[in-house]
């Protein structure tokens, strides 16, 4: 069964022949063929930049740009705990979790949330993450399709980036995505004038956004620009 799912799944990526399997094309798949509102793809990976690698439409957007300002979300939680991970009611969850980021995705629509982890073998790479504006879990098949779309949506960033030249980044990965250059930039200026680790200078970053209200890259481009220090 598992292995029909693939080759089906495969099938609906190979259709788009003028894209191929590109990174919009297994979000566009995703959404269709599980039968969501929209599909977002996270990268989190300690070996390439972190940030969203596709979005299906706005609000699909807003959930990737939440989760990384914030450092909270099913997407989050789904690749640091290595699980599946759903909220089919975000409005009346049975475990209240995602302080920060529940209202912002309820304001916008979100109602439901499935995120799945993104790996080969022992490599965790992110997660895909599912959502509807309506409440309710997924089927059984919804979920068993899902499962292979991270797999899928995995071995193919991983053979992507391997064509890619010594420390870069691979153009097919590039197009469409938001890798938040100018964070991780600022990380590691914070980094080196507060001798903390890259981990550490994120988390000031982005409680120094949250504190003052301001976007995360906002505040980031004013610690790369030298007008601000993080205390």
């Amino acid at each position: 069964m598992a292995g029909e799912r693939f080759l089906r799944i495969l099938a609906e990526l190979e259709a788009g022949s003028d894209r191929g399997r590109s990174s919009a094309r297994l979000c566009e798949v995703s959404t269709n063929l599980i039968g969501v509102t929209g599909t977002g793809v996270m990268l989190m990976s300690g070996d390439m930049p972190s940030g969203s690698l596709c979005a299906t439409n706005e609000v699909s957007s807003l959930i990737e740009d939440l989760q990384y300002m914030l450092g909270q979300g099913p997407c989050v939680e789904a690749y640091e705990e290595d699980q599946v991970v759903s909220e089919p009611d975000l409005a009346d969850p049975s475990t209240p979790r995602w302080a920060a980021f529940t209202p912002a995705a309820l304001e916008a629509g979100v109602r439901a949330l499935f995120a799945f982890p993104m790996r080969v073998g022992t490599v965790r790479l992110g997660a895909v993450n599912l959502y509807r504006d309506r409440p309710g879990p997924l089927s059984d098949n919804q979920h068993a399709d899902a499962l292979v779309l991270a797999d899928v949506a995995a071995q193919w960033v991983l053979n992507v980036q391997a064509g890619a030249p010594p420390g870069e980044m691979a153009q097919e990965l590039e197009q469409g995505a938001d890798f938040h250059y100018s964070v991780q930039n600022a990380a590691g200026i914070v980094s080196v004038q507060l001798g903390v680790s890259i981990a550490e200078a994120l988390i000031r970053l982005r409680a120094y956004a949250f504190g003052t209200g301001r976007p995360l890259d906002e505040v980031a481009e004013d610690v790369v620009a030298r007008t601000l220090r993080i205390p």
